[in-house]
C-alpha cells in the first residue's frame, strides 16, 4: 500500500507540475477516479500527506480548495522520474490537452463570500488570468442564501456580466 500511495502522490505532483495554474481537489480527484487508478479516499490521503510534507500548498475558499506545487514538490518529483509509468504520464498530458481550457476556466472564475461585521454577506467575484485580476468585484448580500446564489450565478454568467459592465462603463 505504501508503494501505491507513493505512486498517487507522484501523479498529483506530476499533474501540478504540468500546468501553469492551480488545480482544484475536484479536478485532481476526477482525473484519478475517471482513470480508475485508485479510490477517492486514497487520493485524498495522498493529497493530505503532500500538504503535510509541504510538497504542495492548498488554498481554500468557501466552496473549493486549489493546490499549487511547491519548489520542494518539484524537487521531489525530479528525484523519481521513472516512478510514474509512461502510460500514466501520457494519460495526464492527454487529459490536459483535451481539457486545459475548461480546467483553466474553472480556476479563473472565483466567487466566495464571508459574513461582515454588519451581519450581512460580502460576495467577492473575480476573473483572474494567471495571477492578475481582470475583474474583482465585491457586493453585499442580505442573506447567506443570496450570497450563495450570487456565487453560483457568477460562475455561470461571468462573461455576460463582464460584457455588460464594460459596455455600460465605456459609453
Amino acid at each position: 500500500m505504501a508503494e501505491a500511495l507513493t505512486q498517487y502522490k507522484l501523479i498529483v505532483l506530476y499533474m501540478l507540475d504540468h500546468v501553469d495554474f492551480p488545480l482544484t481537489n475536484t479536478q485532481i480527484s476526477n482525473f484519478v477516479l475517471d482513470k480508475e487508478y485508485t479510490t477517492y479516499f486514497t487520493i485524498q490521503q495522498a493529497i493530505n500527506e503532500l500538504i503535510g510534507a509541504e510538497l504542495i500548498h492548498a488554498k481554500s475558499t468557501h466552496n473549493n480548495t486549489c493546490y499549487y506545487i511547491t519548489p520542494a514538490g518539484r524537487e521531489t518529483l525530479s528525484f523519481f522520474p521513472d516512478k510514474i509509468s509512461s502510460a500514466i504520464k501520457a494519460d495526464v498530458l492527454t487529459y490536459f490537452a483535451e481539457n486545459k481550457m475548461e480546467l483553466k476556466q474553472e480556476i479563473s472564475v472565483i466567487a466566495d463570500y464571508y459574513k461582515t461585521t454588519a451581519q450581512e454577506y460580502a460576495v467577492r467575484c473575480q476573473i483572474k488570468e494567471k495571477d492578475r485580476a481582470l475583474v474583482d468585484l465585491t457586493i453585499t448580500a442580505k442573506t447567506k442564501e443570496q450570497a450563495e446564489a450570487v456565487c453560483e450565478n457568477w460562475k455561470k454568467q461571468n462573461e455576460e456580466v463582464y460584457a455588460f459592465l464594460m459596455d455600460l462603463l465605456i459609453k
